[in-house]
């Protein structure tokens, strides 16, 4: 997990009630989702934040209201460290290398996926989406401590301590992300549902209940090899041939349940007379995300990279990757239309999976790869189930399920509930209200004492909706600013 030593996150709530524009399946109103202004963001909240279904474009964060809106966005991950090239993928990869190597160009359009594999999926909507906050930058700075006066405890109702009645005075040191064992880590698969293959409809892909397809050579080659092991049975050296040919037979069959790695296209090494020149180059980048290092983090430290794609020197696209504690998260991908015959989309997905494998050696921790959204209800969009093994997260219980278990219940019905334990609950929901941190004329306090000091109608529905969505965990570290 990071460890950090910056300022806490702020954010400014929206709601979002209204509907807007789906790019999806262009319903004019049906793009239904939450929204909330992200001023500064630690990588741990947002780390938080997408495990209960959020999701950044920019300094704007937004929760589609998944069973009101037309296409519902689940969250999918896919597990990089068991992740395996799919076929199509590795005609991607091979492209690639032709191409590098030989400068041989393919005409054959990839008819598996999109070449824009996992542009931001929010670029296609529209909602309640503010390009800028109109708050000033002075009313988001806590007070310093010997500035900020102090609040009596007024909350004695309520039982709390005065520690906990009294204003919280923040500093830049104030928050502290600790590698501690208590903290929580992502929610893992229900154990409650055992993994369930379906069987595939005609034309759907390979039926899982055969066994994997061989090629005839290769058949061939054993039949042959077993029927000079029976010819050799009889003779006086037959003992020692029978051995060295049930060796030469074990290691004649095809290793069909070890593939090639993506690393064994992405990493290999090209010859010298490659006719192209393909680099890659990281930098950190703006965004709400606070760049944080830890000693037990990857070296590169958490928070937000664009990842440049450079062919002969020029720059052909550019990844935007933000690295959290757990996982790598894809934001967006923006290129050179004139290479897309090189599906620069799929190609910068495997090549992030990779990299996700390559951050795990030094941060076991962070082993996922977050791809967005996955749209059930729009074909288009499924391709990002193709990146198995993946799961998709649940709308009720946050928890992660191995999409097979899906697909059969998006199949009946586009938004579904995925835990099949009817008793689970949102282990992370909101229990406290009073606890939820609030910044108020450059002054933090819980919620319990801003209600009481707070001039006006009140707005303790606005304040529970948002602690219900973001959960117990972020509403008592991050800062809700209220004017």
């Amino acid at each position: 997990m990071a460890a950090g030593g910056g300022s806490p996150s702020i954010v400014e709530f929206f709601g979002g009630e209204d509907g807007y524009r789906c790019g999806y399946c262009r319903s004019d109103t049906g793009n239904i989702s939450h929204g909330m202004w992200a001023h500064s963001m630690t990588v741990q909240d947002y780390q938080d934040l997408i495990d209960r279904g959020w999701r950044r474009s920019g300094k704007y964060v937004y929760k589609p209201i998944m069973n009101q809106t037309c296409c519902p966005q689940y969250t999918i991950r896919c597990r990089a460290l068991h992740f395996q090239a799919s076929k199509s993928h590795k005609k991607v990869l091979k492209k690639m290398l032709k191409f590098i190597s030989k400068g041989d160009v393919s005409k054959v359009a990839s008819e598996e996926e999109p070449m824009d594999s996992h542009i931001e999926d929010v670029a296609t909507c529209d909602f309640a989406y503010k390009s800028e906050s109109q708050v000033s930058q002075s009313d988001l700075t806590p007070l310093a401590v010997d500035q900020a006066e102090r609040v009596e405890n007024e909350d004695e109702d309520s039982g709390e301590t005065k520690e906990e009645g009294n204003v919280q005075k923040v500093e830049s040191d104030s928050v502290q992300i600790r590698a501690d064992k208590d903290t929580p880590v992502p929610a893992e698969p229900s154990h409650s549902a055992k993994a369930v293959h379906a069987p595939p409809k005609p034309g759907k892909g390979a039926d899982l209940s055969k066994p994997p397809c061989r090629k005839a050579k290769d058949i061939r080659k054993e039949r042959k090899l077993q029927k000079l092991l029976q010819n050799q049975m009889g003779t006086a050296e037959g003992s020692q041939l029978q051995g060295d040919q049930t060796f030469l037979l074990q290691n004649s069959k095809p290793k069909t349940n070890q593939p090639k790695n993506i690393e064994d296209f992405v990493f290999v090494p090209l010859p010298d007379d490659a006719q192209h020149k393909l680099e890659f180059t990281r930098f950190l980048c703006d965004s709400p995300l606070e760049a944080e290092h830890a000693p037990n983090g990857p070296e590169c430290g958490y928070g937000s990279f664009h990842q440049q794609y450079w062919l002969d020197g020029k720059i052909i696209a550019v990844g935007v990757i933000d690295i959290l504690p757990y996982c790598v998260s894809s934001v967006y991908l923006y290129y050179d239309p004139d290479f897309s015959f090189l599906s620069l989309g799929v190609y910068s997905a495997l090549r992030e999976i990779a990299f996700t494998r390559q951050l795990c050696v030094k941060a076991p921790d962070l082993c996922f790869y977050y791809m967005g959204f996955y749209i059930h209800s729009c074909p288009k969009m499924r391709y990002k189930g193709q990146y198995r093994p993946s799961d998709l997260l649940c709308p009720e219980t946050y928890v992660w399920t191995p999409i097979e278990q899906c697909l059969p219940l998006l199949e009946r019905s586009k938004y579904s509930r995925f835990n099949q334990d009817g008793k689970a609950v949102d282990e992370g929901r909101l229990k406290e209200l009073g606890r939820v941190r609030v910044l108020h004329k450059r002054t933090v306090m819980p919620y319990s004492v801003y209600k009481k000091r707070r001039k006006g109608p009140s707005d303790e529905a606005s304040v529970q909706q948002y602690a219900s969505l973001v959960g117990q965990t972020c509403s008592e570290r991050m800062l809700l600013f209220r004017s």
